[in-house]
């Protein structure tokens, strides 16, 4: 059955794990090995937003605790929107420290996507209070530094401490999305969150970017709609149409 989590007056309902998930748990074996090895404060870190079209670029930090251990946690890409929801509470009381931190469109657009990344990275960690010993990341690339990184292909996945940022991180740009939806009327931000899908693209085509769109990016030139010239792009960005 599903348990029932209250968070002030809001109860979230955490559903049965489908059985397609049941044999995709990540686990601590990372975090095990660094805790032995000395390293108290271990945490994973994974990104989302870097292919949307609008909205930020946000970076989940979550350092997960040695004593208690939490179920059906999944990467976030597994994880339908209402299971990811149900799981957001439930993810962050658990974690002993968690943070999120943002790079603006703007900020996308005037430094470039890695340098965005980086800074996004920089602040979440900022936010944890904590000084990490060991981080973890997912993907192939060291957007962190400081020679204290460990790089995990499909790390959200295999780590649970990954795969708990990742959650954090997806719910949290995911509602700031949905209040954007709010102001722009349209262009289903609820739905798509920014990321390119045919009826995104209509609304570009038929009324142009938005204040909250990356202008450096390439589906600016492809844009039917005069009056509006896509800035110098920084760095290498995407060509997404």
């Amino acid at each position: 059955m599903a348990r029932a989590l209250r968070s002030g007056a809001v109860t979230t309902v955490v559903p049965p794990l489908r059985s397609a998930l049941r044999a995709k748990s990540p686990s601590l074996a990372t975090e095990r090995e660094l805790w032995a090895a000395g390293d108290d404060v271990v945490v994973g870190v994974d990104e989302v937003g870097r292919g949307a079209w609008a909205g930020p670029l946000v970076v989940g930090a979550a350092v997960v605790p040695s004593d208690r251990r939490i179920y059906k946690v999944r990467d976030s890409k597994l994880l339908t929107e209402t299971e990811r929801e149900a799981m957001f509470e439930r993810v962050a009381g658990w974690c002993r420290a968690w943070s999120v931190g943002l790079a603006t469109h703007t900020e996308c657009d005037e430094l470039g996507m890695s340098a965005a990344q980086k800074l996004a990275a920089q602040r979440a960690l900022d936010g944890l209070g904590l000084t990490p010993d060991r981080v973890l990341l997912d993907g192939n690339w060291d957007f962190v530094g400081g020679g204290i990184t460990r790089t995990m292909v499909k790390g959200d996945a295999r780590c649970l401490s990954i795969a708990s940022a990742s959650i954090l991180a997806k719910v949290s740009r995911d509602r700031l999305m949905r209040v954007e939806a709010e102001h722009f009327p349209g262009y289903d931000f609820h739905a798509n969150k920014g990321y390119p899908c045919p009826r995104h693209k209509l609304a570009l085509a038929a009324m142009g970017p938005t204040s909250i769109h990356r202008r450096t990016w390439a589906f600016m030139d492809s844009l039917p709609w005069t009056g509006v010239a896509r800035t110098p792009p920084v760095g290498s960005q995407p060509t997404l149409f």
